[in-house]
This record gives C-alpha cells, sequence and structure tokens, in this order.
C-alpha cells in the first residue's frame, strides 16, 4: 500500500522537471528559431584542456578548426537573477481538482508548472534563480544561485506545494511582500505568482508590490485566475452554497441571480489592477489555468530583453 501510494504521488506530479523541458522544447520547436540564439551559454574565453578535466566544456568545433582541445570557462557571474516569489494560501488550491484531472488545472498547480518552466528556460541560460512561498507565513526562501543542486532543491520545494494542506490558510500578500523585498538585494527579475485575493488596504497592498522594485527590480505579476468560474461565473443556476476557502464563510445563492452584477465587479477590479500596475511600472499579466504556458514564455523572454 505504501508503495502505490508513492507512486501514485509521484505519478501525480508527471515528473515535473521533464514536463517543464517539454512545454519549452514545444514552445521553442514552434517558434522561429532567431529570437532564442541567445539560448545557448555565453562564456568568456577558452583554457587548454588538461588531461583528466571533464570532457563536458570541450569545444569540439574549435578542435576541428585547431586540432587542439581548448575548454569553455564560462563567467561566473549569471546574466540575469531571478526571484520567483508563489502565493500559497488556500484560494489558490482551487478550483478542487477531480481524479482524472491534470495537478496544472488549479491555480497552485498552474503556478508551480509554470516556474518550473521558467527555471528551465533560466538553466538554459546560466542564470540564477530564487523562491519565495507564503501564504499565512512565509513558508519557503531559497536565495538566487545557478547551481543544478539549488535547482533541484527548489524543484523539490515547489512539488511540496502540491500536496493540500488540510488547515485553511489565509493570505497575508502585504507583509511578506514587505519581507521578500528586503532579503533581495542584488538588481533581479521578481515574478510574482497570486490571484489577488487580498482583503483590506489595496494601497497598501501596491506599496508593497513597489516596494519589490526598489532596487532597480522588474516586476513582472502573473495574476492567476480561473477564467471560467472565477471570470465569467459559469454556474447552472441551481440553488449553490459558496464558501470562502480561506475564511469559511458561506454564502447561498442563485447564479443567475448574481451572475451580472459579478462580471461587472470582477472587470472593474481586473481593469483597476492593470491600471495600478502601469502606473507603478508593474508588467501586469492575468492568466488562467484553461491556458497554454505560451504566454508565460513569451512574456519572459520579451522582459529578460528589456532588462538591460
Amino acid at each position: 500500500m505504501k508503495i502505490e501510494s508513492q507512486i501514485e504521488k509521484i505519478s501525480s506530479f508527471q515528473h515535473l522537471e521533464l514536463l517543464a523541458h517539454q512545454v519549452v522544447e514545444g514552445f521553442i520547436s514552434g517558434m522561429h528559431k532567431s529570437p532564442f540564439h541567445g539560448f545557448s551559454a555565453e562564456f568568456a574565453e577558452h583554457k587548454v584542456y588538461n588531461e583528466g578535466e571533464s570532457t563536458k566544456h570541450i569545444d569540439w568545433k574549435l578542435f576541428a578548426k585547431t586540432e587542439r582541445l581548448y575548454v569553455k570557462r564560462f563567467e561566473e557571474e549569471t546574466n540575469l537573477r531571478c526571484h520567483i516569489i508563489i502565493d500559497n494560501s488556500s484560494s489558490m488550491h482551487y478550483p478542487k481538482l477531480k481524479e482524472n484531472q491534470n495537478f496544472f488545472e488549479n491555480k497552485i498547480g498552474f503556478s508551480v508548472l509554470a516556474s518550473a518552466v521558467l527555471m528551465n528556460l533560466l538553466k538554459k541560460q546560466r542564470d540564477a534563480v530564487g523562491l519565495s512561498v507564503f501564504s499565512d507565513s512565509y513558508e519557503y526562501y531559497a536565495p538566487e544561485k545557478g547551481s543544478d543542486r539549488h535547482h533541484r532543491m527548489i524543484l523539490n520545494a515547489l512539488e511540496g506545494l502540491l500536496e493540500k494542506s488540510a488547515t485553511t490558510k489565509s493570505t497575508d500578500t502585504i507583509t511578506f511582500l514587505h519581507q521578500i523585498a528586503e532579503k533581495i538585494h542584488r538588481r533581479s527579475m521578481i515574478i510574482v505568482f497570486t490571484d489577488m485575493f487580498q482583503s483590506g488596504n489595496e494601497k497598501a497592498l501596491f506599496d508593497a508590490l513597489q516596494h519589490l522594485k526598489h532596487n532597480k527590480h522588474k516586476v513582472v505579476l502573473f495574476h492567476v485566475v480561473d477564467n471560467k468560474t472565477e471570470l465569467n461565473f459559469d454556474f447552472d443556476n441551481a440553488p449553490r452554497k459558496f464558501i470562502d476557502i480561506e475564511t469559511g464563510e458561506e454564502v447561498a445563492v442563485f447564479a443567475d441571480n448574481v451572475k451580472e452584477e459579478y462580471e461587472k465587479q470582477v472587470e472593474m477590479y481586473f481593469k483597476k489592477l492593470a491600471l495600478t500596475c502601469s502606473q507603478n511600472r508593474i508588467k501586469y499579466i492575468p492568466v488562467s489555468v484553461n491556458e497554454s504556458f505560451e504566454k508565460i514564455v513569451l512574456t519572459y523572454l520579451v522582459e529578460k530583453q528589456n532588462f538591460g
């Protein structure tokens, strides 16, 4: 029984790293190759190959020209430092997955796989990545590094987020964005995955997001939602009880009675978010769990190009 549960667990994650690799390769193969010349790792110089060294970085093209073995010496400093921030509050574990659904069909699973996809791109370009996870506590922090061991440690942390906690976790975005901002000292691209379900002072929330920019960081906010139910309120008109999965508050309504007003309020909220982010020079990208990861990848590539 124990072995079976482990196999089920591994298959539910569907090998996060492999899946992320497939998403990236599929994206690149579907695009014209020219935008991706920069994907090969940049190296500073060559040095003569010494017997006994790893052959991994031998420049075989140079060998064909010179008939001498040289090793590519890579720059110690990476081109980019990227810090990924994930909101792991209870609302991010919506919608509740059915047995036949993939883990990335709810908000936390989508954010986890999107983060793994970005990590795959960062690894290809020998860039450094860090990770912060918050809910009602600061759950996880790893600084920006580029080693294989560091990548695997972060991937393990991401996989851990796919297990739904039995406890209800509210969102304390404001407190922890300020704390995260204080931890990131060197100029970085900061990528945030959140559903923006933060009750209370909206100005304080945007002050916290603005704090992330304090060292000339570039901030990209991926606003993760389930378009079908959270944006379009796509429910039949049977009487339903809606439960706030962060507070436990309940309300019983007929969907048709509130659909028009609900959609209007949500549209106004999205527009306000987009406008306020624009005013604060934060890149705002709404994404749905029903979409492909193309928008995530394209946004990253464009923002990296503009980072310098």
